[in-house]
Order: structure tokens, then sequence, then C-alpha cells
């Protein structure tokens, strides 16, 4: 069964959340993972409940981190925050992934081990392709740590 991935992100954004889910197909093809994020909203309808309930049952949160995201109320105070929430509760696993340079010193996912390698931004790495290569490599470890802890079922 795959396990759900939701891409938080602002909307500014939309260019990175686009090309990392591009970077996620091996892991969709292979079964491993699905991924959700408001672009796969229907129009005409209720985007809030969409989004809240794919925040409340995603096995990987992703949080896309630049000036935008921490910018945005409802990015970091409503996505964000429950994102924490189910991670400190051992729900979830967020992996925040640093896509533009920003100030992130002292928030909330700060303690989180980043995304790409040791937190480097996309845009600072000689190629976006090996930064985000390098987050789903990041992504791969952590669906393995979550299965070998037994805290999700074996992909």
């Amino acid at each position: 069964m795959a396990l759900e991935v939701f891409l938080s992100y602002a909307h500014q954004d939309h260019t990175f959340r686009s090309e990392l889910d591009t970077h996620l197909s091996n892991l969709k093809r292979q079964g491993i993972i699905s991924s959700w994020s408001d672009g796969d909203i229907v129009p005409g309808t209720e985007w809030r409940p969409q989004i809240m309930t794919h925040l409340n049952t995603a096995q990987i949160i992703l949080l896309l981190i630049s000036a935008d995201f921490m910018n945005s109320e409802f990015c970091y105070s409503i996505e964000m925050t429950r994102a924490i929430e189910r991670h400190k509760a051992n729900e979830a696993r967020v992996l925040p992934i640093i896509v533009r340079p920003c100030d992130w010193k002292g928030a909330p996912f700060a303690e989180l081990e980043m995304l790409p390698t040791k937190g480097k931004p996309v845009t600072r790495w000689p190629s976006r392709d090996e930064a985000y290569a390098n987050v789903v490599q990041g992504i791969r470890r952590a669906i393995d740590d979550l299965a070998k802890h037994g805290t999700i079922a074996n992909p």
C-alpha cells in the first residue's frame, strides 16, 4: 500500500512543488508513495476540508520552505502547525525541504533534519535536478526508517 505524501507549499513556490512532484515519479511508479497537494483539488469543490483531510491522513508531510512559506498564514499557522503536531505524536514524518534561502531559525520545524543535505536550498545547488535527487534519496531513507521501526507498513 502506497504511503500518502502531502506537499505543503506557498503558491509562489508552485514551480518547486511541480518539479519535486516530477522527481517523486519513480517512488510513485513503484507503488511506494502517492502524492497530494492543493493542485489536486477539483474545481468547484471546497478546498479547505480537502486540505485538512489529506494533511490529517498523510504519513509523510513535505514542507517546501521559503520566505513565502514563512509569510503565508495558512502554510505556517495551519498546515505546518498541524504537521508538527502529527510529527510529535508519531502519526506522520515531517520533512522540511529548503527550496529558497530564508530565515527559518527558531521555526517549529528547525529541530528536524532538513533536505536537501544540510539544508542547502534547492536554488543553491549546481542544478535543481541534483538537489531534487538528493531530496528523493532523503525521502527514501525516511520511508525505510519508518518501515524499519514499525511505524508504518513496509512499502
